[in-house]
């Protein structure tokens, strides 16, 4: 009905009698539309907006109780009151209201008693309908919440916000946030079916106060899709604190409902996980930012050595890891070392910063890189019992090529050389394990190999075994670039998924 008069369709063969429920109808304020047989009465509800049908029993080629039961079987929120001056007694009436008629009048009809029963009937439906359209909103709205907290990043989350106040409303939408580093983006669609989208956009917050508020303004000044023609819109903006800029839904004003509750509703839903995904932006940037602080920030020029590094934080939807790698001339050997704290946090990222150090200030001793891992061990179990780690180190003597190695749980390292490549084993236990340790393994590096050393962020799938990831990293490495930057870069496009779950580190040296 959209708030005008409510459109009755007068279904009888009899135009004397049209004439008068017409007439009834329309001096009590409601729309008409006449029918004088079942077929048209069927033609005219499939074309028109009808809101009720007064239906005759009796009509000329069907009979009314079947017109009744095909209208319901199509439109079941249309309601029908059935009039008759022959079909009057018990069973009549009985079978009309069977099936399906909503209300059962026997001529003859005083013109109170039929607009009585139509308002009564349409109250009825509309309450129905508007308890049927909010269950039907309130569980899009759950459904659009889900999938806003699993949104990957922030332009996600908009996208995924604006489809689903799309599809609640039915309408075009949009919504408005601002994010971790201050730009203000707007997800729109422009309806239930569209694909959304995230473009740039400045809003005004002058005067939102906390919590929630809904307005009506003007479609221009929200000019993000194409609103209905002759019509405003309603804003939902949901502001939880006063550090934080207030999130706008946009959505036509004629799709709301009296309070807007689901409008409120989609707005603190949205705006809580806004919240959630800066929060985590700003916890991710923290913990990247110290992890890159504490890598090395430059690689020593090596005379008979290619060096090369390629890191990998995890994607914006996960946490931080405990990656780190090492690179650092010591007593004219190089210490090249690669290691991976367990965990994805940023404690995990702070216990990678105190495991480099203390390599760091073993190796300055001058120990093996046996006796490095032995003592980093016992600092693990003394000071962070509660921590574990994979490490792989090594000393190399750039002019003979000497590699001394240990490993600690951590994946072998690898040789390529000349399209041929060989994993370099080392079985030992990880960190923070008090089991007893292999001898150092000892090798030359030949000239024109390339040693790499990577985490299992690399070559580890959820949907394949290690041994599969292996033999994928053997392939991709069988051929190495000139340029050692490249040859890492390559590593990381061919063999890393697009949606990093964990830090990735790669180091490779090549003997010239």
């Amino acid at each position: 009905m959209d708030g005008g008069p409510a459109t009755v369709l007068v279904v009888d063969d009899s135009r004397p009698k049209r004439y008068l429920l017409v007439s009834w109808l329309t001096r009590a304020g409601f729309a008409t539309i006449e029918a004088e047989n079942g077929a048209e009465a069927l033609d005219r509800v499939e074309k028109d907006r009808i809101d009720l049908v007064v239906l005759d029993v009796r009509l000329p080629d069907v009979s009314g109780f079947e017109v009744c039961e095909r209208i319901k079987e199509a439109h079941p929120a249309i309601p029908v009151i059935h009039v008759s001056a022959h079909a009057v007694d018990v069973v009549d009436r009985a079978q009309g209201l069977t099936r399906g008629a909503d209300a059962y009048l026997a001529e003859p009809i005083e013109p109170e008693e039929l607009v009585a029963t139509a308002h009564a009937v349409l109250r009825y439906y509309q309450a129905r309908q508007r308890a049927e359209q909010l269950a039907e909103r309130l569980a899009a709205l759950a459904d659009a919440t889900l999938e806003m907290h699993a949104a990957s990043n922030f332009a996600r989350l908009l996208e995924v916000a604006a489809a689903g106040a799309a599809r609640i409303f039915r309408s075009p939408a949009a919504v408005i946030a601002e994010t971790f580093d201050g730009d203000c983006l707007a997800g729109v669609a422009a309806g239930p079916d569209a694909p959304a989208g995230v473009v740039p956009w400045v809003v005004d917050d002058t005067g939102v106060p906390i919590g929630t508020t809904v307005r009506v303004d003007e479609p221009g000044n929200w000019g993000l899709v194409d609103w209905p023609a002759d019509d405003t819109v309603t804003v939902g903006a949901a502001r939880l604190r006063e550090d934080r800029a207030p999130l706008y839904v946009v959505v036509p004003t004629a799709t709301q409902t009296v309070r807007t509750p689901v409008l409120v509703q989609l707005a603190q839903a949205t705006a809580s996980a806004v919240e959630a995904q800066r929060s985590f932006d700003e916890e991710h940037r923290i913990a990247v930012t110290l992890q890159r602080s504490l890598l090395p920030q430059r690689l020593p020029e090596i005379a008979g050595l290619d060096l090369a590094v390629r890191y990998e934080p995890a994607s914006a939807r996960t946490e931080v890891g405990g990656d780190f790698y090492e690179l650092v001339m010591l007593d004219g050997h190089l210490l090249m070392a690669v290691g991976d704290v367990a965990g994805h946090s940023l404690h995990a990222a702070t216990v990678m910063a105190e495991l480099r150090h203390a390599v760091r200030a073993y190796a300055v001793e001058g120990h093996q890189p046996g006796v490095i891992l032995d003592r980093v061990n016992e600092l693990m179990r003394t000071l962070l019992p509660n921590e574990q780690a994979t490490l792989c180190l090594l000393l190399l003597h750039p002019g003979s090529g000497l590699v001394r190695l240990a490993s600690a749980g951590h994946l072998p390292a690898l040789i390529s050389r000349a399209g041929r490549v060989e994993f370099v084993q080392h079985s030992a236990p990880l960190l923070g394990v008090r089991a007893p340790r292999p001898p150092d393994l000892e090798f030359v590096l030949p000239a024109g190999s390339t040693l790499v050393l990577y985490t299992d962020g690399l070559i580890e799938r959820r949907d394949a075994t290690i041994d599969d990831g292996l033999a994928a990293l053997a392939v991709v490495a069988g051929r190495v670039d000139d340029d050692l930057d490249r040859f890492c870069e390559r590593l990381l496009v061919e063999l890393a998924p697009t949606e990093i779950h964990d830090d990735v580190a790669v180091v490779a040296v090549r003997r010239r």
